[in-house]
């Protein structure tokens, strides 16, 4: 059973793929996915907060994923790209989420969401980012 954090990340992950292909402003986003079957089963606040906070944070996190990634981040699926901004987002602003359940649940957004082999790209690019945003932490999960 999914938890409710769980439906949040991918309800956040599908305002983001919208919001990437059609430019929608957020608030509309999240109005229209409010109205969308097992919306009421996700917790509301941390989808508000990752769907807003990657938006506005876009700036911020992307040309970390730049440095990481083997391509630029316009070639990159809407999907990859997406769950890269949302995790980012996760990994820069929510330290009471431990590294390792973030990239945990990016690498499930891929495999569920993602290209064949998307997963282990994310996961990939997701490890270097941990090891610059959250270096004291993975220092302390790997001594």
């Amino acid at each position: 059973m999914r938890s409710a954090r769980r439906r949040a990340r991918e309800f956040a992950l599908q305002g983001l793929y919208q919001w990437q292909l059609a430019g929608t402003p957020a608030s509309v986003i999240e109005n229209q996915l409010a109205e969308s079957a097992g919306f009421e089963k996700i917790d509301t606040d941390y989808f508000h907060k990752l769907l807003s906070g990657a938006i506005s944070a876009q700036g911020e996190i992307e040309p970390v994923v730049a440095r990481y990634v083997d391509r630029p981040l316009q070639e990159l699926s809407p999907v990859e790209r997406g769950i890269l901004l949302l995790a980012g987002f996760e990994l820069r602003q929510q330290m009471e989420v431990p590294y390792r359940v973030i990239i945990n649940e990016a690498v499930e957004l891929a495999k569920t969401f993602g290209g064949t082999d998307g997963h282990k790209y994310v996961n990939g690019v997701l490890d270097k980012m941990a090891a610059e945003l959250r270096p004291m932490e993975m220092h302390r999960a790997t001594s």
